[in-house]
């Protein structure tokens, strides 16, 4: 199935020509600074089965770590993805700009020492202290 994502502002449009990979919530501080909520929703999505469809020239990038890119839309800010830089094939999709409806579930989540005291996880996904086995 082909899923399509776009930013608040939808001069960022792809595609996702590959299914869904389990989403993945992280509730370190940095994604919390990044999203401006309590954790961020990520699906990792091979480069391969991603198509910038629209707005490539509006794709900004910000380092937030040696390792780590995070790539938001420079006209609506709405955050777009991360990459890890040893992970070059991957990037780490926010669950939140895909168009279409999903079932697809948490699998686990990540930095649970960092997160929000006001929002308890209520879901049965594994939960890790600090990072995950394989991220």
């Amino acid at each position: 199935m082909a899923y399509t994502a776009s930013c608040l502002c939808n001069g960022i449009q792809l595609q996702i020509d590959a299914e869904l990979a389990p989403i993945m919530v992280c509730h370190c501080t940095q994604c919390q600074k990044a999203q401006g909520a309590a954790f961020a929703a990520i699906t990792q999505v091979q480069k391969s089965d991603l198509n910038i469809l629209q707005g490539e020239n509006l794709l900004q990038a910000y380092f937030a770590s040696a390792n780590k890119k995070r790539v938001f839309c420079k006209t609506c800010g709405s955050p777009v993805w991360s990459e890890r830089l040893d992970k070059p094939d991957v990037v780490r999709l926010r669950v939140g700009l895909i168009n279409e409806e999903t079932s697809t579930p948490v699998s686990s989540h990540a930095f649970v020492s960092s997160k929000v005291k006001w929002y308890p996880i209520c879901d049965s996904a594994h939960q890790y202290l600090n990072g995950v086995e394989n991220p």
